[in-house]
C-alpha cells in the first residue's frame, strides 16, 4: 500500500516518529502549568471554590490534632465555611473531617491548597518550617499558622506573587476538644499579617467570640513565654499545692475545692486593684515567723 493510501495509518506512523522525536505538539508555555486538558499562567486564580466579594473565604485546615479538630469545630458551628482539611493519619483525618461537618479530607497539605483560599496550618511548632517549604500557595491565597512562639516569616517558603502569610494564635488550653470550643468564647487571639488579613483575622477571631490583638513586631517569644506561664507555670503551681494539701490529709479534688476560691479572689483582686496591690500574706505585713516552717514543709515535702 503506497503512502496516502491509508490516512489513518499516515497519521498514527506520524504521531510515533514525533513521540520518537521528542516533539510536545502541545507545550506548556513557559511561566504556565498544566490542570488537566487546560493550561494555565502560573500564579492563576486557585483554588477550585472562589468566595463572592463580600463571604468569607473557602478555609482549610491542615493538622488534626487538639487546635486543628477544635478550630474545626468551633469555625463550622460559627458559621465560617471549612471546606477541606488534611492529615497524613488516617483516624485523625476522619476526626478533623467529622469536626468540620463533612468537609473534604486529604491526606496531603498540597491537595488541600489547590480547594481552598485561607490556609491554616495547626501543626506543631517544628513541623511549620519544613511544611512551609514542602507546598506552594497561588495568587490570591492567604496561609497562617497556629504557633504562639513563630513569627509569619516562617511560612515564607511557601509564598508565591500575589500571597499573603499571618499567624493565628488563639489564647486557649487546647486540653479537651469541646472545653476548648467553648473556651473560645471570650478568649483572646493573637493575629498576624498585613492590614487586609489582619482585619480578615480578626473578624474570624469574633466569629469565634473571641477577641483579636496585633502583637507587636518580634515581641512573639515574650508573648508566648508568658503564656506558657500562665498556662503550664500555673498547672506547675497548683501541682505543688496540692503535694502540700497531702499533707494536711487532703486529696488533689479536696486542695481544689479549698485553695481554688482563693486563687480566684486572687486573680479578681489583680484584675481590679493591679498585681503589686492584689499581694497578700505575712511578708506583706511584715510577719516573718511562719516562715521557717513554710520553708521546711517545702524543703521535706
Amino acid at each position: 500500500m503506497a503512502p496516502g493510501d491509508d490516512p489513518q495509518r499516515d497519521r498514527a506512523e506520524t504521531q510515533a516518529a514525533i513521540d520518537a522525536a521528542g516533539i510536545d505538539l502541545d507545550p506548556v508555555p513557559p511561566g504556565h502549568h498544566r490542570h488537566g486538558d487546560e493550561i494555565h499562567a502560573d500564579g492563576h486564580q486557585h483554588p477550585h471554590q472562589h468566595s463572592k466579594p463580600g463571604e468569607r473565604p473557602y478555609t482549610g485546615i491542615v493538622g488534626g490534632g487538639a487546635v486543628g479538630t477544635a478550630l474545626a469545630a468551633a469555625l463550622t458551628r460559627a458559621g465560617w465555611p471549612v471546606s477541606a482539611v488534611a492529615s497524613r493519619d488516617p483516624d485523625r483525618r476522619a476526626r478533623l473531617a467529622a469536626a468540620a461537618d463533612g468537609a473534604r479530607a486529604f491526606a496531603e497539605p498540597q491537595a488541600l491548597i489547590e480547594e481552598v483560599e485561607l490556609i491554616i496550618l495547626a501543626v506543631p511548632d517544628d513541623a511549620i518550617a519544613p511544611l512551609a517549604s514542602s507546598v506552594r500557595m497561588y495568587s490570591g491565597q492567604a496561609m497562617v499558622h497556629t504557633s504562639g512562639a513563630l513569627g509569619a516569616e516562617v511560612l515564607a517558603p511557601a509564598m508565591a506573587a500575589g500571597t499573603q502569610v499571618g499567624g493565628f494564635h488563639p489564647l486557649v488550653a487546647f486540653a479537651d476538644t469541646e472545653r476548648a470550643v467553648a473556651a473560645l468564647h471570650g478568649a483572646t487571639v493573637a493575629v498576624e499579617g498585613d492590614d487586609q488579613l489582619a482585619g480578615l483575622l480578626a473578624e474570624m477571631a469574633e466569629t469565634l467570640g473571641a477577641t483579636a490583638v496585633r502583637l507587636e513586631p518580634g515581641s512573639k517569644a515574650a508573648y508566648h513565654a508568658a503564656a506558657v506561664l500562665a498556662a503550664g507555670g500555673f498547672i506547675a503551681l497548683l501541682d505543688a499545692i496540692a503535694e502540700l494539701g497531702r499533707v494536711a490529709g487532703l486529696d488533689e479534688a479536696g486542695s481544689l475545692a479549698i485553695y481554688g476560691p482563693l486563687i480566684e479572689g486572687t486573680l479578681g483582686n489583680a484584675r481590679a486593684l493591679g498585681i503589686r496591690a492584689a499581694l497578700t500574706g505575712p511578708m506583706t505585713r511584715g510577719d516573718i515567723g511562719p516562715l521557717p516552717a513554710h520553708l521546711e514543709a517545702l524543703s521535706v515535702h
